[in-house]
């Protein structure tokens, strides 16, 4: 029969959100977070190219069972879903929107919904243009024409 044995070790956990990091013996504590926080329509993008990831590869059956896992309406994640239809520079450009500082955030998905709609990627562009220009004044678009 065999016995069991105890190990003691001492470990550190970073604090914050998400998740836990156990730090190696002598690992720096948590760096500089720029101030603001990412815009939500960055996070969602990112939610879409990940979940759409999911249902590629199989993981995932279809957008019925992100909705039911996600638990939202197959509606709502398929609005989620829809910003896959943006031109993929358009894509990019609200991955790397500037952190918000104060207050809302100027772009929000409903925002993106008529300009995903649209097949033509030209007319996304101009459409992407015009709604930076409006909620973004300060920010300009990278051309794309």
């Amino acid at each position: 029969m065999t016995r069991g044995f105890t190990i003691t070790q001492a470990v550190r956990f970073r604090h914050g959100r998400g998740r836990k990091k156990v730090l190696e013996r002598g690992e720096p504590r948590a760096t500089t977070v720029e101030p603001g926080n990412i815009p939500r329509v960055s996070r969602l993008m990112a939610l879409a190219l990940r979940l759409e990831r999911l249902v590629r590869s199989g993981e995932v059956a279809d957008y019925a069972e992100l909705a039911r896992l996600g638990h939202v309406t197959r509606a709502r994640v398929t609005q989620i879903m829809n910003l896959l239809n943006l031109a993929p520079d358009i894509q990019e450009e609200i991955l790397f929107l500037p952190r918000t500082l104060e207050g809302r955030d100027p772009i929000r998905e409903r925002h993106l919904r008529p300009i995903a709609a649209v097949l033509d990627w030209r007319k996304q562009r101009r459409m992407w243009k015009r709604l930076l220009a409006k909620r973004q004044p300060d920010v300009t678009a990278i051309d794309a024409d």
